[in-house]
């Protein structure tokens, strides 16, 4: 459930703002009348996955208003206990959607490039490349749970289905300097270290084939679900490092020992997830019905949402028939 609070002045806006927001089926609602400074305090109650409509009227009203703020809480429990749908059909109908602000700041936090994202993912480019080479998968899984390149890519496909250039370049830009210090600091390695060809984890990431594009597709639909449900997001974070990081590591480690051929079927496997990762993510978003509020805007995302699909489309086509070719073949890109 969730609790929504907007604190407003007083005036001719009180009417129209209850009416609108009481059509949007709140579970309960509070109305306080005008305080010391002349401001209202409006509460609404909701079931999960209800709300954005209310926002969005709010919003739609409110917009030219000035000294407004809205506060979406989460309620742990509440008293006397909330019935459920009565029928399947209505149970069915209701579709377990987080708040489009909700998602917004969740993704926007992974979209920036600070000091502790770098360092995040310079320790766990250390700890996977050293552990592709001596095949410890445990040391593997752990950078893994530090690599925090879940975020930008996340990011970036959520800005694609609401039009968000602004958001969509601040998260290449992160998601780009993540994996180019992890290719950095890997290929730094490799001039030192000889890495370890008869490591089956590290030799893992240069085999490239169909079902390249599945792991990296699926690993993108589950993150993206997580957020838009708003579950944690966690355990499939991991999913995405997997299938980022380890063959960004494994290109930058071989090609800085010299080993060109397997470095590009390395650096292909990554161009491949990482394309199959934004893919599948935008799709998520769009079929979960994550829309801007306006209508303008949503024309603007829908442009925005065909561009970046049929980019990404052709894309994954061309790198699968690639790595198709090379499986069936067996040469070297």
């Amino acid at each position: 459930m969730r609790l929504i609070e907007v604190s407003f002045p007083d005036g001719d806006r009180v009417q129209p703002l209850l009416k609108a927001t009481l059509k949007t089926g709140p579970l309960d609602h509070r109305l306080t009348e005008p305080d010391s400074r002349g401001r209202r305090l409006l509460r609404l109650v909701f079931r999960d996955g209800d709300g954005q409509k209310a926002i969005d009227a709010i919003q739609a009203l409110l917009n030219e208003t000035e000294d407004w703020r809205l506060v979406v809480l989460p309620v742990e429990a509440t008293l006397p206990k909330v019935e459920e749908p009565e029928t399947d059909v209505d149970r069915a109908k209701r579709r377990t959607l987080a708040l489009r602000e909700e998602i917004y700041e969740d993704v926007a936090k992974g979209a920036r490039v600070n000091p502790d994202f770098l360092l995040l993912t310079a320790l766990s480019t250390i700890v996977v490349v050293f552990g592709l080479s001596a095949d410890n998968v445990a040391a593997v899984i752990g950078a893994m749970v530090i690599a925090p390149l879940l975020g930008p890519i996340l990011a970036f496909s959520f800005a694609g289905a609401l039009g968000d250039l602004q958001l969509m370049g601040r998260a290449a830009k992160t998601a780009a300097t993540g994996l180019a210090v992890g290719l950095g600091i890997s290929f730094a390695i490799g001039l030192v270290y000889e890495p370890n060809l008869l490591s089956d984890e590290l030799m893992s990431r240069t085999i490239v084939g169909l079902d390249s594009p599945a792991l990296a597709l699926a690993a993108g639909a589950a993150a993206a679900l997580s957020i838009a449900t708003g579950l944690p997001a966690a355990l499939v974070g991991v999913m995405v490092a997997v299938a980022l990081l380890p063959p960004a590591a494994a290109a930058g480690l071989l090609a800085g020992a010299g080993e060109w051929n397997f470095a590009a079927r390395a650096g292909l496997l990554l161009a491949i997830n990482v394309v199959a990762v934004n893919l599948s993510a935008l799709l998520v978003y769009f079929f979960k019905g994550v829309r801007p509020r306006t209508w303008l805007e949503r024309r603007s995302a829908k442009r925005s949402l065909y561009v970046n699909a049929g980019v990404w489309l052709v894309l994954i086509v061309l790198l699968t028939a690639i790595a198709g070719h090379f499986a069936a073949t067996g040469a070297a890109p």
